[in-house]
């Protein structure tokens, strides 16, 4: 039996595993798509922009301008490497340093440590500019702007609402039920009051108690999502000016950098991503191996779910998914390891359904796959506990959950099994081939 050695990330390591070469069914990866020069594709976007006139054009000199970024959980967006450059074309544009903010959008997140600042826009930024953190639970840093077609009250964040101009910054990828990251998500719920952020995502779930997850709030659905035509309504609300957004290949790096209308150069930049992304599979497999990425993707269970996603599509029902992310940061959000107590998928919804909040919705998501499938969850030991509780299996290695997959197969009777590894389950949307 020939083996062959395969290795995923795992936070700031490699865990490694040879599996039998005859049943790998699928080795699924990203379009390769090569790395891009940061800087020259930040100034292309910012001044030959989608549906828009250029950054420069657009502001002008007094000019109060809140720049909307992304929080230290999407740093796999590399917005330290180009949050700069829209500074300085907003300096040529007759913007100083002074007239200028950065509003991290934490939607229910904790806030960021200095140190994380920096992680986000730069060292050199965090001295030029001010710096914000929002915190959707303060009603002293929200204003009320409106309500949605679907009667989501908009309450957001002042200095975004208070500003002349708002630019937003990000990357763009999929999302489990908004469709795409990115774009309106800037607005809601990243810098939006908690009450909003949770009636607008209560519309993941299906109309009535039984329905479970609404079929059309899923990765890649833009068409119809009551979730992210919510989101638009309430970014519309403040009306940003400009989008400059990061997109990135397979191997985590920069590949283009879309800039323009904050709904126009968003969608052409969903498009992209879903060439880059878009992967077909052969069949579904009996055993699949699903890595998060590595940190930052595996800081926590709740950021490394984008591994569940791509598994669900490509195995068959009651097969092994093999999960990969050391989470060294488990219990964050709180509310999230906290939403794992009940029984039954019907407990668990109608609780759902009294207090929806996103950590207990993704959970909500995981707890339903896990009876549809073994999950065995590669983390680390002082996780295990915890993990437990979510109805999932906890083993420290790869080769500790091949061996327990083996053991799976066997008592199934399985002798001609099939395996597909995704080494980077955020960076692929799987379809079945022909």
């Amino acid at each position: 039996m020939a083996l062959k050695e395969f290795e995923f990330g795992f936070g700031h390591g490699i865990q490694k595993v040879s599996l039998p070469e005859e049943h790998i069914l699928d080795v699924l990866e990203g379009n390769p798509t090569p790395a891009c020069d940061v800087k020259e594709a930040t100034l292309e976007c910012m001044r030959h922009p989608i549906g828009s006139k250029s950054l420069q054009e657009i502001v002008s000199k007094g000019d109060k301008v809140c720049i909307v970024c992304a929080d230290v959980t999407r740093i796999w967006n590399h917005s330290d490497q180009f949050v700069i450059h829209v500074v300085n074309e907003l300096n040529l544009a007759g913007v100083p340093d002074e007239d200028i903010c950065i509003l991290f959008a934490q939607g229910t997140h904790r806030e960021q440590t200095p140190e994380e600042d920096i992680m986000v826009v730069g060292e050199e930024l965090t001295k030029r500019v001010k710096l914000y953190q929002h915190h959707c639970m303060n009603k002293d840093e929200l204003v009320h702007v409106g309500d949605t077609s679907r009667g989501t009250p908009v309450w957001i964040n002042k200095h975004a609402v208070e500003a002349d101009k708002v630019i937003v910054i990000d990357g763009i990828t999929t999302h489990l039920f908004a469709g795409y990251g990115g774009g309106r998500k800037l607005i809601l719920p990243g810098v939006a009051g908690d009450d909003t952020i949770q009636i607008n995502h209560c519309h993941a779930l299906g109309e009535k108690f039984g329905s479970g997850i609404n079929p059309k709030t899923r990765s890649t659905l833009l068409t119809d999502n009551p979730v992210s035509d919510d989101m638009q309504e309430a970014s519309d609300m403040i009306k940003p000016c400009f989008l400059v957004h990061s997109i990135i290949n397979s191997e985590g790096k920069i590949c283009a950098m879309v800039g323009g209308d904050p709904y126009k150069a968003w969608l052409e930049g969903t498009k992209i991503v879903y060439r880059i992304q878009k992967v077909p599979f052969k069949a579904k497999c009996d055993v699949a191996f699903a890595c998060a990425g590595g940190y930052p993707k595996d800081v926590s269970l709740y950021q490394g779910c984008k591994c569940y996603d791509p598994s669900d599509v490509v195995t068959k029902e009651g097969g092994i998914i093999i999960a990969i992310m050391e989470a060294s940061d488990i219990y964050e959000p709180p509310a999230y390891m906290g939403s794992f107590k009940y029984d039954t998928e019907e407990e668990m919804e109608k609780a759902l359904r009294h207090h929806f909040t996103i950590p207990f919705f993704v959970a909500f998501n995981l707890f339903c796959m896990t009876h549809k499938y073994h999950i065995i969850l590669v983390t680390k030991p002082e996780n295990f506990e915890a993990i437990k509780k979510t109805n999932q299996t906890p083993v420290a290695t790869v080769e500790e959950a091949w061996q327990l997959a083996q053991k799976i197969l066997k008592d199934q009777g399985k002798d001609d099994y099939t395996i597909t590894i995704m080494p980077h389950c955020a960076a692929i949307v799987p379809y079945l081939k022909d």
